[in-house]
């Protein structure tokens, strides 16, 4: 047991937050710096899943050949724009070596873990009332499927699961129309994961904000990470755009832009940012589960207030450009899905986009990395940070103070090769 120390958390999206609620919980001094206003990114555009169904990994066996296929059409789900960019080049390599079956298969139970524990954490958190009464639903997960080869496809990915000791079950098409009564889905069945539970991101975030605010953790917004003065193995001051600032530990949680921060300290760490888009649609859907519709390849979640249409993996860099081709793609999906759905041309010019930080093997990055004794990298999590940040949190806060991690973190190593 280490004794109370002073956290300098760089992000405040959801790992970074969580990180500093589980590091103030155990009585650290945590400041979070964030370059932007914390009102918008991945962790306010996200579908809002707690997902320990999602076993397996974005690097999974036959994913580049999809990349490459789908290269050149911009409005397609898992786009990775042409450019001549090494850490890209790199990263893709990198991702094409981790994408074997082997690797899939030892990655499994890894991400059932992390997800179950996250999962239990949301509960905790909910039940403690410390971010007030925020929306947490246990209706699980359906996966709707149009064609045989995408049931047969989930058929095969739930059996896994279901071997792995998580809830799922198989629903014909009369099924489906009953457990979603109040719409019409042009589907012929679908997979429901029972163990899977849904969210408002964008109201746990501002509780989260307000919570830590009100209990002494400093928030420094606008503040940019600009370099650090580092001798002998240890990070002594991080330098801001606003001033300098020296702390016991660092906790890299910046998401897409940790690997930028990462070279300043001259460590490698392959990451890309895989760009989601959302579209809002406050007018009354009837939707009343959340569904990945699978052949459009995205998701649509009943959240407090509005219905999400949310998808795409886009790879084009660090960059906030919305394509409206993408937006237009969301949208069709879900009106191919649900008939007599309509999402407005005003719905679409509100959508929004965030970034997701991938690692080349699907597998987030949490722990220390070797050559720096007091930093610990929390980042990576693709398309599972929402479901995965409490967990996050909770690895970091147990690193910091000298406990043993509540799962073998072992293969979240930072240090990891490829």
């Amino acid at each position: 047991m280490g004794k109370n120390k002073s956290i300098i958390v760089v992000g405040g999206g959801i790992v970074g937050l969580s990180t500093a609620y589980f590091l103030h919980k155990e009585g650290h001094e945590v400041t979070v710096l964030d370059k932007s206003d914390i009102t918008s990114g991945a962790s306010f555009v996200n579908a809002g899943y707690l997902t320990p169904s999602h076993i397996i990994p974005l690097a999974s066996p036959g994913m580049i050949s999809k990349g490459i296929r789908y290269m050149f059409n911009s409005s397609s789900p898992f786009y990775m724009k042409p450019r001549w960019d090494v850490d890209f080049l790199k990263w893709a390599w990198y991702f094409k070596k981790s994408s074997t079956q082997v690797k899939v298969d030892d990655a499994m139970p890894v991400i059932r873990d992390i997800n179950l524990i996250s999962r239990e954490l949301y509960e905790g958190m909910k039940a403690s009332g410390d971010l007030g009464n925020f929306h947490l639903e246990n209706k699980g997960l359906l996966m709707v499927y149009q064609t045989e080869k995408a049931r047969d496809h989930e058929l095969e990915v739930m059996e896994k699961a279901v071997t792995l000791g998580l809830e799922g079950r198989h629903l014909d098409k009369n099924e489906l129309q009953k457990i979603e009564p109040n719409v019409k889905i042009n589907a012929e069945g679908a997979i429901l994961y029972e163990c899977d539970r849904h969210t408002t991101p964008p109201q746990i975030m501002k509780n989260m904000l307000k919570y830590l605010e009100a209990n002494g953790v400093v928030i420094k917004r606008g503040e940019e990470v600009l370099n650090f003065i580092a001798t002998e193995g240890t990070i002594s001051q991080v330098e801001t755009n606003a001033g300098n600032y020296t702390a016991d530990e660092v906790v890299f949680a910046a998401g897409s832009w940790t690997s930028e921060l990462s070279k300043k300290l001259r460590l490698q760490l392959p990451l890309q940012g895989g760009k989601g888009y959302r579209i809002n649609m406050e007018s009354h859907t009837g939707i009343t589960m959340p569904a990945i519709l699978m052949e459009a390849k995205m998701a649509v979640t009943p959240m407090e207030g509005f219905t999400r249409f949310a998808g795409t993996m886009e790879f084009s860099g660090i960059n906030n450009t919305i394509r409206k081709e993408r937006v237009n793609a969301i949208a069709r999906g879900a009106e191919r899905y649900y008939e007599g759905l309509k999402i407005s041309e005003e719905d679409k010019r509100n959508a929004q986009c965030g970034l997701r930080p991938v690692t080349p093997d699907g597998l987030p990055y949490i722990g220390r990395p070797k050559r720096y004794g007091n930093l610990i990298i929390a980042t990576g999590h693709a398309m599972m940070g929402w479901s995965l940040g409490p967990a996050t949190g909770k690895f970091v806060t147990e690193l910091v103070s000298g406990k043993k991690p509540s799962m073998d973190l072992g293969p979240f190593d930072p240090d990891r090769k490829f």
